[in-house]
């Protein structure tokens, strides 16, 4: 009985479609970089047009709400705003340290 069923385990891939393919997984839908800072921090780039133009209290506050599910509970320390040549801002380099 147990050599019919490791025939069939393994002899099935062969003559059955299941169509099964792997899940493509996106872990957030922005696009986000960590890297590590020379002080024991982090420092996250994250896309421009992930946030909203706003103020500086709701700019940190979007920024939170992106970094918090990567890392957790987080103190923003500094944020800095990345531009290309042309001066259109790209994304937003943002220092944080964990709480």
């Amino acid at each position: 009985m147990v050599t019919l069923i490791l025939i069939f385990v393994f002899s099935s891939p062969y003559w059955i479609n299941f169509h099964d393919k792997p899940v493509e997984h996106n872990p957030h839908p922005t696009g986000v970089v960590v890297t590590p800072d020379e002080k024991g921090g982090f420092v996250y780039q994250i896309e421009a047009s992930a946030v909203t133009d706003a103020g500086d209290t709701a700019l940190k506050d979007q920024l939170r709400q992106i970094i918090e599910p990567i890392s957790g509970a987080v103190l923003i320390t500094r944020v800095e705003q990345v531009k290309d040549h042309n001066g259109h801002l790209q994304s937003y380099k943002v220092w944080v340290t964990k709480e």
